[in-house]
């Protein structure tokens, strides 16, 4: 999976500090990302790697790492 890919979309869909971005990162603690930012991004995700991630995805992304083992597991 394209760490930076997912990196730089969640840069512009969400405005996070790049720097900050980083597999361990937690989503709601360490880039302050809320449920309605989760579900844009989600949504900015299926549309750049045309995939469908079920809604129930979105409680088990904790971390960057997460959601870039969550992205994998629906391109395969």
């Amino acid at each position: 999976m394209n760490f930076e890919k997912i990196k730089e979309i969640m840069v512009d869909t969400l405005s996070c500090d790049g720097e900050k971005i980083r597999p361990e990162a937690r989503i709601a603690e360490d880039l302050s990302i809320d449920s309605l930012d989760a579900v844009e991004l989600v949504m900015a995700l299926e549309e750049e790697f045309d995939i469908k991630i079920p809604d129930e995805e979105l409680s088990n992304m904790k971390t960057v790492q997460d959601i870039a083992d969550c992205v994998a597991r629906y391109q395969a």
